[in-house]
């Protein structure tokens, strides 16, 4: 993981709508990044869920929303659309920003081995800092979490 106080590593990638977003613009403004496996799956779906619910909230503490998963700028498009997601979902392909950002790793069920995304949350400042990391993210309670830390300026 990367760590606190670090400068948030300065990226562009597509968003669901096929628009290039780049993490620097949001200086001035608080940034939830998150890091999630997969679109449209149980775990992946009740995260996204608990930030659209609460989006207004996390709008009126000056923080935007951003989710990055490999998954496709067409499949982050039905994922959002499916949902009615109204942030930015990122698509990296590539993986470099996942690699980045220490999410890309290696995991393990069943006994099989393979890599993938570790659901992982940064929080970043309105410097660009990195003031809070957990790479031991609970889909379902993630963006309740974040806003109350956030209103309690707990970071």
């Amino acid at each position: 993981m990367l760590k606190i106080n670090e400068k948030a590593k300065d990226f562009v990638l597509k968003n669901q709508n096929n628009e290039e977003i780049k993490l620097s613009s949001f200086l001035g403004k608080k940034v939830i990044l998150y890091f999630y496996p997969k679109d449209d799956t149980s775990g992946c779906t009740l995260e996204a869920i608990g930030y659209k619910n609460l989006y207004e909230e996390f709008l009126k503490e000056n923080t935007i929303i951003i989710g990055i998963s490999k998954d496709s700028v067409k499949s982050h498009d039905k994922f959002s659309c499916k949902y009615d997601l109204p942030f930015h979902i990122l698509s990296d392909e590539s993986l470099n920003v996942l690699y980045d950002y220490d999410v890309y790793k290696e995991k393990s069920i069943y006994g099989r081995k393979y890599k993938g995304i570790v659901r992982t949350t940064y929080l970043i400042n309105e410097k660009g800092n990195i003031v809070f990391a957990n790479d031991k993210v609970k889909a379902k309670d993630d963006a309740f979490e974040m806003l109350k830390m956030i209103k309690e300026n707990k970071f």
